[in-house]
């Protein structure tokens, strides 16, 4: 391993631990729209209670091991960039109603893409180029004008602003966040029936960790040169796709390596089960829905500085303020997707 680059080793890491997030995606089930779409018209609230292990799972293990030395919250950008409430709101919103449309977030349309969806292809390379067109092309000084970003040098987060107040550790209160959200999650029988379900839960919580431990360690190494990143799908995607053409955008990194993981995890899961198989999209107007939303998608992301596993997974996992607030955006925009979905399909 010494003799390898540090972005190699970056990526590897997100390779190992995005590989288990795309096992978890196709043998586990874990999908945030499947998830919000079964819960409000399917009556089956498996997927979404599975988010409560997954949640509590990577908050407990983050702290635990952030408690120890061995991850630094500060130097996320959860914590180290000032919280701007109404980018977290407006960007999940948007990110939200895109994913409805779209039939998927940047995460579950890789892990469906990995199965041998075309149609997810699609949505990937749009994103990819819309959340690139927002970060550094044509609408990036519209957004820093109207969502401006600034360095903080205290953590942005629940944990540490209640130890702040009362003296106590931050880990003593992830670890009471941790079990409420885990108990949640584990208080519906069907879950607790699905013991599957559960375990790869708590496999895609830790991996969540261990992204952010390993590249905690890389930073240590190289005295801030490699940053400490968790797994998310907006900005990556486009990084992926430029690093694909050029080797450019900052060259190989975690990134990369994160996306490579949950399409190599998404394929060995479908072929596991023997769903693989290759599709394409028949009708003009659903790829032209799937566009739309993968653009909406794009630009929600980096607004918000993270999709639904970006924020909802390692800037929850972190109990960055901006985690809840963009997620709770992303399931009300998603809510509202769903419902224009489903009224336009209604006869007159």
């Amino acid at each position: 391993m010494d003799a390898l680059p540090y972005g190699v080793i970056a990526a590897l890491i997100g390779l190992c631990t995005g590989i288990v997030l795309g096992l978890a995606a196709r043998l586990g089930e874990f999908c945030t729209l499947g998830a919000i779409e079964s819960a409000a018209y399917g009556d089956d609230q498996r997927r979404l209670r599975q988010w409560g292990v997954v949640l509590g799972t990577a908050i407990f293990s983050t702290f635990l091991l952030a408690d120890a030395g061995l991850i630094d919250l500060q130097a996320t950008i959860y914590h180290s960039i000032q919280w701007n409430p109404l980018a977290s709101i407006a960007g999940g919103l948007l990110f939200g109603y895109g994913m409805a449309l779209a039939g998927n977030c940047g995460f579950g349309a890789l892990a469906r893409f990995g199965g041998g969806d075309l149609r997810s292809m699609v949505v990937v390379v749009v994103m990819a180029i819309a959340g690139f067109v927002t970060l550094n092309g044509p609408l990036a000084q519209l957004r820093v004008t109207l969502f401006p970003q600034e360095i903080s040098f205290v953590p942005q987060g629940i944990a540490h602003t209640l130890s702040s107040l009362t003296g106590l550790p931050p880990l003593a209160f992830a670890t009471v966040i941790a079990l409420g959200v885990a108990a949640w999650g584990l208080s519906y029988a069907p879950l607790r029936a699905a013991p599957r379900r559960v375990i790869w839960g708590v496999a895609a919580g830790l991996a969540i960790t261990m992204a952010f431990w390993g590249t905690s360690a890389l930073n240590d190494q190289t005295f801030g040169a490699v940053p400490v990143e968790g797994h998310s799908f907006t900005a990556p995607l486009g990084r992926s796709l430029l690093w694909l053409m050029t080797s450019s955008s900052g060259g190989i990194g975690f990134g990369v390596g994160s996306v490579a993981g949950v399409l190599a995890g998404a394929f060995i899961g479908s072929s596991i089960k023997g769903l693989f198989r290759w599709e394409a999209c028949e009708d003009p107007r659903e790829l032209g829905r799937q566009v739309s939303g993968a653009i909406f998608m794009g630009i929600g992301g980096i607004i918000a500085m993270g999709c639904s596993v970006g924020q909802g997974l390692s800037g929850m996992a972190t109990l960055a303020y901006s985690g809840p607030v963009t997620l709770a955006a992303i399931y009300g925009g998603a809510l509202f997707g769903l419902r224009r979905l489903i009224a336009g399909f209604q006869p007159d």
